[in-house]
């Protein structure tokens, strides 16, 4: 016998959260509404695994950082959506969607049959293990994406304490996770093909300071190379990383943070994709009626450029989901919502520093601002002009 409801999500991450709370606010009746997830809890703030969870001092721990509390609202406890008549069917990972048919199919054989599916499938982790990367399945090789792998990493970090960590790649992860490292007191290299760190926001001038602000803190960073291989030890645990350049490292523990892919493939052919995602409108439904697409796999009309964009980042997760809820329940009244009109927002934190980009990174680009990675109080920026105006701006500043 099929579970029936009239809206499932599909995915338990942050898109899932925001969009239950924007059901209930718009007065979804008990029953009507499922949100599926291979996660065993209620929907999280993923951020916060690359930051506050590893901290050596009061690590943040659930439920603390339940949706929705990164934007600095409700914390919606598992509780929150009994009371809300929401079903959150959890530790189940669907194998099998048909669009057609409406219905979805998990690993063990239940059915599930929908009138409206919002896709929040979130991004999945490139693995070395993909590119048959010699030794890459090695114990103590990590990758973070959920709270499982969080806490794994965590219990790696006790276990070895002063140890040696390698971390493979120079993005998002790898900056974060290098910075938490470094506070649990371990000593840790990072190694990352490109020319500079975070290539595809920071300009030189932005990654010189970065570099020179972690080098001081006592992070190595090891530049225009790539670990090709591991070596084990008797325990299978990982003991070092072998690089291009020929070089070898001692390593404990091993970080990768190489990117991400959009998990589109259970409704691949079967709906309209571009630029590696799900083709939206600017309401995030697809070209059938009754499925839309959010957060990491949405590639949706970015209003301000006036193109098909994807974009990776927790702020548009949260709004993408709020939007297409308010569309679905504006189109059963009649009525409509405006266009999603978004302002691209990406931020980090790491050690005493935080940073915020809004916009595009396209351009000629100014720099201006302290951003001598030795002072005490840095505070700068960078914006980038094109055609005359200003179309993307960088702020990087030391907490207080």
């Amino acid at each position: 016998m099929a579970k029936t409801f009239k809206y499932i999500i599909l995915g338990g991450g942050v898109s899932a959260g925001y969009a239950a709370r924007e059901f209930a606010k718009q007065g979804v009746k008990p029953g009507e509404l499922a949100i599926i997830s291979k996660e065993a809890v209620a929907p999280y703030e993923r951020p916060a695994l690359s930051k506050a969870y590893l901290f050596p001092e009061s690590p943040a721990r659930l439920p603390g950082f339940h949706v929705c509390v990164g934007s600095g609202g409700e914390r919606l406890l598992p509780e929150w959506y009994t009371e809300k008549g929401i079903e959150l069917i959890l530790s189940t990972e669907i194998v099998k969607v048909d669009l057609a048919a409406k219905s979805l199919i998990s690993a063990g054989g239940e059915t599930f049959s929908y009138q409206i599916l919002i896709v929040a499938t979130g991004s999945t982790v490139i693995r070395l293990t993909d590119f048959g990367v010699e030794g890459a399945d090695a114990k103590n090789i990590f990758y973070l994406r959920e709270v499982d792998d969080a806490d794994k990493l965590y219990a790696a970090i006790k276990a070895k304490k002063n140890g040696k960590a390698v971390v493979v790649g120079g993005g998002y992860i790898g900056l974060e996770l290098s910075a938490v490292l470094k506070l649990n007191n371990i000593d840790v290299t990072m190694v990352y093909p490109e020319p500079w760190c975070m290539p595809r926001l920071f300009t030189a001038g932005i990654a010189e300071f970065y570099e020179g602000y972690y080098a001081n803190k006592g992070v190595n960073i090891i530049k225009g190379t790539v670990a090709v291989g591991f070596t084990s030890n008797s325990d299978g645990e990982v003991k070092e990383v072998k690089l291009k350049d020929g070089r070898v490292l001692e390593a404990d523990i091993v970080v990768v943070g190489v990117g991400g892919r959009p998990q589109t493939v259970l409704v691949k052919e079967q709906v309209e994709e571009e630029k590696g995602g799900i083709k939206t409108d600017a309401f995030f439904k697809t070209n059938l009626s009754d499925v839309y697409a959010v957060g990491d796999v949405a590639t949706f009309p970015l209003k301000l450029y006036g193109e098909l964009r994807r974009v990776e980042h927790v702020d548009h997760s949260r709004k993408s989901a709020e939007q297409a809820v308010k569309a679905i329940k504006a189109a059963e009244e009649g009525k409509t919502v405006e266009e999603y009109d978004y302002l691209p927002y990406f931020y980090s934190r790491s050690f005493d520093l935080s940073w915020q980009f809004y916009g595009d990174n396209v351009g000629d680009t100014v720099l201006f601002g302290d951003n001598n990675p030795a002072s005490s109080k840095p505070k700068f920026g960078t914006y980038w002009i094109k055609d005359g105006k200003v179309v993307g701006v960088f702020s990087g500043r030391w907490n207080s």
